[in-house]
């Protein structure tokens, strides 16, 4: 088959890899029919090459129509339509039974600390082969693969394997009540998505804050109050909280993490850790700290007294300085982690309907084949031709 695989720093390409098989009675193999290109797919593109093998296959934003069953699956039959969640969960351990697919017991990644494995996301989560590929071996073939209707477009469904769950647990974490207020730091597909899914919440106020021209442009659209941090950026916690009463809004949702701009000694220092040798960089990547935080410290400083922080960025170093007593002092609650896929699923599917609540019909901006990925990762990356979120689809072309 075809899979795009990582070989480098800004070195993704599509090559021709062994098609998976069935190796656990309750796998089943997927022909993917669209798979999305996620932000944190960009940390695999320029950051994390530590933990990353030549030829890993990328992609955790899969969906497509079962090709094969394991011996021991009775929920799901060839020809199926499934969405992929990007835990790789059991839903069967304790973990799961709490809501927290994320830290799925039975594919912790213990040699790391970590929590449940990842498609297509590095040593650190279980080195498991992506989804951005022509065929996908899932694990757990009666508990994690969702099945979804036939008949409309993949774009209806497809955002339930990333996109729609973590921006969901983002506003649900923000717990802001109907008539609050809430700022989304980041306008990126999470960010985007998660501004609508508040208004959809009755959430009154909701303030989206970027610099990308499209992704204001496009968040406006939906009724949403921006702010462009190209004019106010050093002043961004007064034009805030002049937008919310003078005290700051009830929640803060940063949606950008390590990818946040403003700070060039983080910068070069990531750049570095990726030059350096994997024995020398893998700690250095976990431990140094080099993560740039404006995004995080922007929250801390625009949310309310006793407001609520909702962490959705991805930060990696893990000695990064946080201002605890700022923190302490503003009697903030800070909420984070990896969306639990499962937990959410039930809220959100009543809403993809023809109705389209949230616009999931039209929230991709480019609709390109496998061959092409190479390229939308580097458009991706430099922000260029209008580029917010991007569905590979192996069947195209």
């Amino acid at each position: 088959m075809r899979a795009l695989t990582w070989h480098g720093k800004r070195d993704v390409r599509v090559d021709t890899v062994p098609d998976p098989t069935i190796q656990d009675p309750t796998d089943v193999i997927v022909e993917v029919t669209s798979t999305g290109i996620c932000g944190s797919d960009l940390h695999l593109y320029e950051l994390f090459g530590p933990f990353l093998g030549e030829g890993d296959i990328l992609g955790h934003e899969p969906m497509g129509v079962v090709a094969e069953v394991g011996s021991g699956v009775t929920e799901l039959k060839v020809g199926d339509r499934v969405v992929v969640p990007f835990n790789v969960s059991c839903g069967t351990c304790f973990m799961c039974g709490q809501g927290l697919h994320s830290q799925c017991e039975t594919t912790q990644v213990h040699e790391y600390g970590t929590g449940a494995s990842l498609f297509g996301y590095t040593k650190l989560y279980g080195q498991v082969p992506g989804g951005q590929a022509e065929y996908l071996r899932v694990p757990f073939g009666n508990t994690l693969p969702i099945k979804v209707p036939d008949g409309p477009p993949d774009d209806r469904f497809v955002y339930l394997s990333d996109v729609l769950p973590t921006a969901w647990q983002a506003v649900q974490y923000a717990g802001v009540r109907p008539g609050g207020s809430l700022a989304v730091l980041g306008l990126g597909p999470i960010g985007d998505m998660a501004t609508r899914i508040a208004k959809h919440l009755g959430v009154e106020t909701v303030i989206g804050i970027d610099l990308v021209p499209e992704r204001l442009e496009r968040a406006r659209k939906n009724d949403v109050q921006t702010i462009d941090l190209r004019q106010h950026g050093k002043d961004l916690g007064d034009v805030v909280r002049g937008l919310t009463g003078g005290r700051g809004p009830d929640a803060v949702i940063d949606a950008v993490g390590m990818e946040a701009h403003g700070s060039p000694v983080g910068k070069a220092a990531h750049q570095l850790v990726g030059l350096l040798p994997d024995v020398v960089a893998n700690p250095l990547m976990r431990h140094a700290g080099v993560d740039r935080l404006n995004a995080l410290y922007s929250a801390i400083d625009m949310v309310r007294r006793g407001g609520t922080i909702s962490l959705s960025g991805v930060y990696g170093g893990s000695a990064d300085p946080l201002p605890l007593f700022q923190l302490f002092d503003k009697q903030v609650q800070l909420r984070m982690g990896q969306a639990n896929v499962h937990r959410w699923a039930p809220d959100i599917l009543p809403l993809l309907t023809d109705a389209d609540p949230l616009g999931v019909d039209d929230f991709a901006t480019h609709r390109l084949p496998l061959a092409a990925a190479p390229e939308a990762y580097a458009t991706f990356q430099k922000k260029q031709d209008g580029m917010i979120k991007t569905l590979i689809q192996p069947k195209l072309g």
